[in-house]
């Protein structure tokens, strides 16, 4: 399939929109761009197979139903989000705090002791009625900041978000909390919340102490354990760093294997250079969708394979892939995802796929259902009796317990951003006046540091 080789991006330094193309090389991409102040740029966005023509996927737009901004100078400067917005919010990121436990080097909020006072309990519901009037409840709620855990009050406001009908609570955290208090992983789950999306970049302390300053693998160990204990959803999110943890990728699929079900899968995101980062990256500082996918095939012996994995239904295909896998009793992986059911020729329906995404999402993450719950549910319990099994009953129930899902995000700095990805970005911040902003552009820094949208209101958005 041939795809467009003109598109639109921000100056890295200005953040002025500028015009910019697509370059091939072979199975290589770099997005190049100039801006008339500060000159040519270039970044590599995609390397390897599979090749960013056959991986790309049309879509069909699916419009916001609720609009707080109009479209007035252009995007990406009117979020909102705006009416030319491409789509519908799945997920929706609250930052509670931006104070933090740890001072890692590399931070996309660039949080810590910043000085600025969390918000309070009735801003935050009105975040929540933001969401709710502008999606609906039929959304992921992700609570973020900074570190989420440094509240005293997070079990009052994973319950605030229940009573405003969201039904599924995920948590952001780096687990130190939750590793110091059994008790606090169950005040969590008590209170509402479903999953935990765990700060996870490897099996090895070299990899903490470059990344994030500090041995913390037995601190993560224990999270784990607490939270699975607590029966909250595990999902291990590793930022994959070119020369600090790429080579363990296989390793941190196995480790999260080994805790399946409770740990209900990876995860990945690759580094992206917005918030708080040590250097203006160069190419040889990233690494891009597809070779993360030959990583997993190569680092996994073949247990999961390329073509395992698909391109999204909901986000922009060139920002994600996901594969779900059955682990068998005898160890062996079944793969689910069937790649080909995603013509690249054939336009995905975003309203179908962010619907199917969501659904999937919020019972895979979740924490699986015991075996009591599930006799409740078959009637199974009051008679005592079982019903006969087959290999196929086996094999369903299998699926229901023990998927594992693997999943990548290549989230866009100020260096890589496409606006056609950021227009049909479904992950979305809410500022503090209620807003709805794409994560990417929420986040972006410029290579002076400065913001685009974080620490501005609607009215100083520069443009």
């Amino acid at each position: 399939m041939s795809m467009p080789l003109e598109t639109a991006s921000l100056c890295p330094y200005c953040l002025r929109r500028v015009p910019a193309r697509r370059i091939f090389s072979g199975n290589d991409v770099q997005l190049v761009k100039e801006c008339p102040e500060h000159g040519r740029t270039s970044t590599v966005i995609w390397r390897g197979t599979p090749s960013m023509p056959t991986w790309r996927r049309p879509k069909t737009p699916s419009r916001p139903p609720v609009c707080f901004t109009e479209s007035k100078h252009g995007c990406p400067f009117d979020c909102g989000l705006c009416p030319d917005h491409g789509q519908h919010s799945c997920s929706a990121l609250l930052e509670i705090t931006q104070r933090c436990n740890l001072h890692c080097p590399v931070c996309f909020a660039d949080s810590g002791d910043t000085g600025t006072a969390d918000p309070d309990l009735e801003t935050i519901e009105s975040w929540y009625r933001s969401v709710r009037h502008a999606c609906g409840d039929h959304i992921a709620v992700q609570l973020s900041g900074g570190e989420p855990t440094v509240r005293q009050d997070l079990p009052e406001i994973i319950a605030a978000g229940r009573r405003h009908g969201f039904s599924f609570l995920q948590l952001n955290t780096n687990g130190l909390r939750v590793a110091k208090d059994p008790n606090y992983a169950r005040q969590l789950k008590e209170a509402g919340l479903a999953t935990m999306f765990l700060q996870f970049d490897g099996t090895d302390d070299t990899i903490y102490r470059k990344l994030r300053g500090r041995d913390l693998l037995e601190i993560k160990l224990r999270a784990i354990d607490h939270a699975v204990a607590a029966r909250l959803g595990v999902v291990l999110v590793p930022t994959i760093v070119p020369r600090v943890n790429t080579q363990n990728i296989g390793d941190i699929l196995r480790f999260g294997l080994e805790r399946s079900p409770g740990v209900r899968g990876v995860h990945f995101q690759p580094i992206s250079y917005f918030g708080r980062f040590p250097y203006p990256p160069a190419d040889e500082d990233r690494i891009t969708l597809p070779e993360i996918l030959q990583a997993i095939e190569r680092q996994s012996g073949g247990d999961m394979r390329v073509d395992h994995f698909a391109p999204p239904g909901c986000e922009h295909s060139l920002c994600s892939f996901h594969g779900n896998f059955v682990s068998l009793p005898d160890g062996r992986l079944h793969a689910l995802t069937d790649p080909s059911s995603s013509c690249c020729c054939k336009p995905i329906v975003a309203a179908e796929g962010a619907r199917k995404s969501t659904a999937f999402l919020t019972r895979q993450w979740a924490a699986p259902e015991s075996a009591t719950e599930q006799k409740k549910k078959t009637g199974t319990e009051a008679c005592g009796c079982e019903p006969a099994a087959s290999d196929l009953d086996d094999f369903l129930q299998r699926v229901k317990t023990h998927t594992f899902a693997v999943s990548a995000m290549a989230f866009q700095d100020a260096w890589n951003v496409d606006l056609e990805r950021t227009r049909n970005c479904c992950i979305h911040v809410v500022a503090p006046d209620g807003r709805l902003v794409p994560f990417c552009l929420y986040n972006l820094t410029s290579a002076e540091g400065k913001t685009l949208y974080r620490g501005h209101n609607r009215a100083d958005v520069a443009h």
